[in-house]
């Protein structure tokens, strides 16, 4: 099967299927990054790390949540959670998030750069999401 006969198969199960792959390599290189960097710069460095990955798995799985509503309405199926619901949690989760990143560096004395490799994990689990897909 070809890369392209594989984009064109792509369903709303392998969408899902990939989200969750890409919130699990989140985690993962949570746990290493932190541990890694803990014994390297200091726990402080790493629980940067870990809240700036926190931030990126929480927005994976509300951006899975809003996909699978937005698929659901083109699909012209019952939706299976309100979407008003998921809208004020997707908005709380960005009130969160802003309150976790201000509260991790006011009071953690870490490295700024830990916290914005955290951050970027979900685009590096995304990315690897994508090669992967184009690979098969």
């Amino acid at each position: 099967m070809t890369s392209a006969n594989s984009l064109l198969n792509f369903t709303d199960a392998d969408l899902r299927a990939s989200m969750r792959r890409a919130m699990l390599f989140t985690a993962v290189c949570a746990v290493a990054g932190f541990v890694v960097l803990a014994f390297s710069l200091g726990w402080q460095t790493g629980a940067l790390f870990v809240a700036g990955a926190v931030v990126s798995a929480t927005g994976l799985y509300e951006w899975q949540q809003l996909i699978g509503i937005i698929n659901a309405k083109l699909d012209n199926q019952k939706t299976p959670k309100s979407s008003g619901f998921v809208l004020a949690m997707f908005f709380l989760r960005l009130g969160i998030a802003a309150l976790i990143i201000y509260a991790s560096l006011r009071f953690l004395n870490g490295s700024l750069y830990a916290l914005l490799a955290g951050l970027g994990l979900a685009i590096l689990a995304l990315t690897v999401e994508t090669v992967r897909m184009l690979r098969f």
